[in-house]
């Protein structure tokens, strides 16, 4: 399909930006890894360090499927779609994690990119795949448009883990 076809290099980098993002992520998590840990920290961890990987790992399989060699535009549809709805789900869970965690009061900014811009992205995910069977163009811009954000969100989030460790946790081990 033609249009799928003119998007390709827009996958391959962000494809390629999210697996790199991925890898330093995990690069960050052995070098903090003999941070001394409580059960306060590990709720944390599930509210704040795994979504990060959880977009990354969005933005690679949206790249994934849609290099895919495609006849159409409606499988691809659906499986934007179904990607879409289980990260809204997810975005759900996330944000009862940040309300339950207690090592960290989540400020305006934590509740905008943990859980408020990721639900309107994933959001916009479902919306395109309904508008890809009548308006294959615009989806395809609202596609793009989310894996570029759920991309930005991701390297917002990772950067904020990591000052926090390095800036806010090194503080605290300091102050004692």
């Amino acid at each position: 399909m033609t249009a799928l076809t003119e998007w390709q290099n827009v996958y391959v980098i962000f494809g390629s930006a999210a697996g790199a993002l991925i890898g330093l992520q995990f690069v960050v998590m052995a070098l903090i890894a003999n941070v001394s840990r409580t059960p306060e920290l590990a709720q944390a961890g599930e509210a704040f360090t795994t979504p990060t990987i959880v977009h990354f790992a969005t933005v690679l399989f949206l790249s994934g499927i849609m290099c895919a060699p495609w006849r159409g535009i409606a499988p691809v549809a659906a499986l934007w779609g179904a990607a879409g709805l289980a990260g809204t789900v997810y975005c759900v869970i996330v944000t009862r994690r940040l309300r339950r965690q207690s090592a960290y009061k989540p400020e305006l900014e934590d509740w905008l990119f943990y859980s408020a811009l990721p639900l309107v992205t994933y959001a916009a995910l479902i919306a395109s795949a309904l508008l890809g069977f009548a308006q294959p163009g615009a989806s395809l811009f609202c596609v793009a448009t989310s894996a570029f954000l759920l991309l930005l969100i991701g390297i917002h989030n990772a950067w904020d883990n990591v000052t926090y460790h390095v800036f806010a946790k090194n503080q605290k081990v300091d102050d004692r």
